[in-house]
């Protein structure tokens, strides 16, 4: 395995673990050094997770979870099963998370589907089409041929979040809302622009289409910009519009660094795969940076313990 490639896989582990930190507090005895013990204990946390999920079953719609679960906590679940699918072989799951995901990607297969208008946001639409874009990365089991498939999923979503970049207001960004009409509209997220950055720098990877390297390259340095991401490579939440971003909310959330952590290390990949070594060293201490900042706020303490969050816990 190439170095870049162990940083891709190391990074992308990292991030799924922070992604889905989320689960009730549950024991599982794990040996770290037996490939069997990480199965093992793979299988029950997926079992643990199905028992919250009934999509599949009569009468219920394929893809959600059911209430107080968000819509995008649905795509979550779909990102994490086909995760668990490649990392272990165990296919149990691998029908269901075809049928979840397909479920969801709408009249124009960019995962908007009507019954969500109420409740979707740039970054629920980005979580369905991390899933999507994973499954096109690891070749999950494709659908139909007249279905939609999974790289012109994930290219889909993001042409509609291109479009919807927001020069007007803080010189750039995604807004957290898509509609008007929802509560959020005035305020541009981190978790939006990681969600973005994420599937642009993976699309930059899988196609070598220059155009995806850019728009990952203009998010990240949009978002430092706006100091959402600080020099010591901390990720807070947001701002709103109305004060052209600088009310920062300096609240750090885990999947913030977990998103920007996988888009990054796939844009040390491409760097490499197009022979341009000062972009290969500075994705690079990028990467290294999230990591570190990582252990610190997310794993080993921090000095701002009421607004640092695992996304469904406490730290």
């Amino acid at each position: 395995m190439s170095s870049t490639a162990a940083l891709l896989g190391k990074a992308a582990l990292v991030a799924v673990s922070i992604l889905v930190a989320s689960g009730p507090g549950v024991a599982y005895e794990l040996n770290i050094e037996s490939t069997d013990s990480i199965k093992n204990v793979a299988k029950d946390l997926a079992a643990d997770l199905m028992t919250m999920y009934n999509g599949n079953q009569p009468g219920q719609i394929p893809g959600l979870l059911p209430q107080p679960y968000y819509w995008w906590e649905g795509g979550a679940l779909m990102g994490a099963l086909i995760d668990y699918w490649y990392y272990t072989g165990d296919t149990t799951y691998n029908d269901i998370t075809q049928q979840g995901i397909l479920h969801q990607v709408g009249p124009y297969h960019d995962f908007m589907p009507p019954n969500q208008t109420l409740t979707e946001g740039n970054d629920d639409q980005g979580f369905w089409a991390m899933a999507a874009m994973s499954a096109a990365e690891y070749n999950f089991q494709n659908p139909s041929g007249d279905q939609p498939q999974w790289l012109a999923l994930a290219q889909a979503v993001f042409n509609t979040q291109a479009v919807r970049w927001d020069t007007g207001h803080c010189n750039g960004g995604l807004r957290w809302q898509i509609f008007t009409w929802n509560n959020g509209f005035n305020y541009k997220n981190s978790i939006s622009q990681a969600c973005f950055f994420n599937i642009a720098a993976r699309l930059a990877l899988y196609t070598g289409n220059s155009t995806y390297a850019e728009w990952a390259v203009r998010t990240w340095d949009w978002m430092a910009g706006v100091k959402f991401i600080d020099g010591d490579y901390r990720v807070y939440d947001g701002a709103t519009v109305e004060n052209n971003c600088t009310d920062i909310t300096p609240y750090e959330f885990s999947y913030n660094v977990g998103a920007f952590l996988l888009g990054a290390a796939a844009m040390v990949q491409y760097s490499n795969k197009t022979d341009k070594r000062n972009d290969v060293a500075l994705w690079h201490e990028r990467v290294d940076g999230l990591l570190n900042s990582t252990e610190l706020i997310f794993f080993f303490g921090n000095d701002t313990e009421d607004k640092v969050m695992i996304e469904g816990g406490r730290t």
